[in-house]
């Protein structure tokens, strides 16, 4: 089998590459990324494509499927720089598979977007994906997911899968996830438990996560399985904030959303760090998933707890763990970040 993977130099595609490598009946694997990467996998070629502007369909053709990862999280202050690489190339993505007749396509969605939901107890893949309004990632998210069920009506003969996972987490990309998420400003090494005093402890802030080599398993499953719609992909136990207090050694504060949100936006205009609070509005709005489809249909099974993961990412940030992929690089902010704060701290994507 010959399996293109979109998007493959970041968390998730390098460990979906992991995974394929490990996969007999794989052959060969083609990683399409932005920038090329020097590390290299097992069974995989690397090319370079962007999928806002690039021909997609030469490299798809004689695929047997096409995993679509490519998604931008920064420059989250140019949403309509995101949205041509998250939307529009998405679209361009699906039919680059339909006219390169793929029979397979797998596209990584997101718990980022279901519709506002319960926390006390779990949704299935059934969950209405109409996205949390106030935030890009969430919206783009929806939007595709429209998209995705426009093509699964003009194209029945390519069989989809769309994984909704929660956070993803790995040692190895911890300094991608902290440049994209807390900027150059954090100090890494004080990312350790112990270290940090108090999290916050509000009723909806909870949410779920999945090791990033689950998750590759997740997509090596839904590639070669034969598996058709939407699956919930999530590890326990649901990270609240006693849980998270446990992870870092902290103490629980409660705290009203109202301020975390207000927080969250002051250091957002101060570019203090480059997420939009739109990030806050999502984590507290989406639903709790239940990930039995996967278990049930896919045979996946998580082999790390999301506490685990998140312990892994804490510790890889204090370290300034990475892989030498441009997403993921430790050196991709430049001598002491000043790459990341030239770039505006979430106005352009140069830095990650």
């Amino acid at each position: 089998m010959r399996i293109v993977v979109v998007g493959a130099s970041g968390n998730v595609g390098t460990s979906v590459l992991r995974a394929l490598a490990d996969e007999p009946s794989v052959d060969s694997v083609v990683g399409l990324a932005r920038r090329m990467p020097r590390t290299s996998f097992a069974k995989t070629d690397w090319a370079k494509a962007d999928v806002a502007s690039s021909e997609l369909e030469p490299h798809f053709r004689g695929a047997d499927a096409v995993i679509h990862l490519a998604w931008l999280i920064q420059p989250g202050r140019d949403v309509a720089t995101c949205r041509a690489t998250n939307v529009e190339g998405s679209a361009r993505v699906f039919h680059a598979v339909a006219a390169a007749r793929v029979p397979a396509l797998v596209y990584a969605s997101s718990v980022g977007a279901y519709s506002p939901g319960p926390k006390d107890r779990r949704v299935d893949e059934s969950w209405p994906t109409g996205g949390i309004e106030t935030s890009f990632y969430s919206r783009h998210k929806a939007e595709v997911e429209r998209l995705l069920d426009r093509f699964e009506r003009e194209a029945p003969e390519v069989r989809v899968a769309r994984l909704r996972p929660g956070l993803i987490f790995k040692r190895e990309a911890a300094s991608g996830v902290r440049r994209l998420f807390a900027g150059p400003f954090l100090p890494s090494p004080l990312v350790r438990p112990g270290l940090i005093p108090l999290v916050p402890r509000s009723e909806r802030l909870c949410f779920q996560a999945v090791h990033s080599h689950d998750a590759g398993e997740a997509y090596r499953l839904a590639a070669l399985s034969g598996a058709r719609g939407a699956f919930n992909v999530a590890a326990e136990p649901v990270l609240d904030s006693d849980a998270l207090a446990a992870a870092l050694g902290a103490r629980p504060v409660p705290i009203h959303p109202g301020l975390l949100r207000a927080g969250a936006a002051l250091s957002y205009q101060l570019r203090l760090q480059p997420s939009e609070p739109g990030w806050l509005d999502m984590g507290l709005g989406v639903p709790l998933m239940d990930v039995s489809r996967a278990r049930g249909e896919l045979g996946w099974e998580p082999r790390r707890t999301g506490a685990e993961a998140l312990r892994e990412l804490l510790e890889g940030i204090s370290q300034g763990a990475g892989i030498d992929t441009p997403p993921l690089s430790p050196g991709s902010g430049g001598p002491l970040r000043v790459r990341e704060v030239l770039t505006g701290v979430g106005r352009r994507g140069d830095a990650g």
